[in-house]
């Protein structure tokens, strides 16, 4: 899909590598600026370089910082100045017994994965209600509708992200922002190929529909997503065309989601 994103300057939280990267990718291929986060500036730049070589007219900065700490956001900010689109993407998951998570990883998940988004729209949402223009995607999934066993802290953290996206989306009401969410289901970042990697395995067509048929039997795709095909939907949602979607969750979940809603 292509979309004309030409004046607008986008910041992609956790954009280095995954989901991130592609997003921020295909926001520079449809005309964006982007800042580029990471919390290693080697990996900002590697990552600006590989998005430069994909897309040799890309228009992007180096925001580097930590995302999960107040300090870290404030630096992100400066060096990404002011935005027209925000994609609070960054993240993480572990697979953890639900009797075996210790409050510091409670901890941990909610302040990267939740406390970063508020930091983030808190900052820019009333900015963008300014200038009557802006767009605001949380990167949640569907474990905050289906939680899953295996990491019901990482599904608390995406339930989560989908409350803020709706009370956000309506304190900005009639402003000309939107606040949405998009719900990726499994996706082959490197993160899952590190979780492959640590049960033994490599991603191949088989593991991969093992996977899928244990972990999410729902799936109608049948196999893991691509963070570009994620990507899409995020920039669409990114558009001036989107002006009328807000406070949705959009999924992208190939299916795993047993809902018409």
């Amino acid at each position: 899909m292509q979309v004309d994103l030409s004046g607008l300057r986008a910041l992609v939280t956790g954009s280095t590598k995954g989901i991130g990267r592609a997003i921020a990718e295909k926001l520079a291929a449809n005309g964006a600026a982007v800042a580029i986060n990471g919390r290693k500036e080697s990996d900002v730049a590697a990552a600006i370089a590989a998005i430069r070589k994909a897309v040799p007219a890309a228009e992007l900065i180096a925001a580097p910082g930590d995302a999960g700490t107040r300090a870290g956001i404030e630096t992100i900010i400066q060096a990404a100045g002011d935005v027209d689109i925000l994609v609070n993407n960054v993240g993480i998951f572990e697979i953890k017994d639900a009797f075996e998570i210790p409050d510091e990883d409670w901890q941990r998940m909610f302040e990267i994965n939740v406390l970063s988004g508020v930091r983030f729209t808190r900052h820019y949402g009333p900015r963008m209600r300014d200038k009557g223009f802006g767009r605001v995607v949380f990167v949640s999934s569907e474990s905050g509708v289906q939680i899953p066993t295996e990491m019901i802290h990482y599904g608390f953290s995406k339930s989560a992200d989908l409350a803020l996206m709706r009370g956000f989306a309506q304190a900005l009401a009639g402003t000309g922002v939107t606040v949405n969410a998009v719900l990726p289901g499994p996706t082959r970042t490197e993160g899952v190929e590190a979780m492959f990697a640590s049960m033994g395995q490599q991603i191949t067509p088989q593991t991969e529909r093992a996977f899928i048929d244990g972990a999410r039997p729902t799936s109608i795709i049948k196999r893991l997503a691509l963070p570009e095909e994620v990507a899409e939907l995020v920039a669409f949602l990114s558009s001036r065309e989107a002006s009328a979607i807000t406070g949705a969750p959009m999924r992208v979940d190939g299916g795993v989601v047993m809902s018409i809603t």
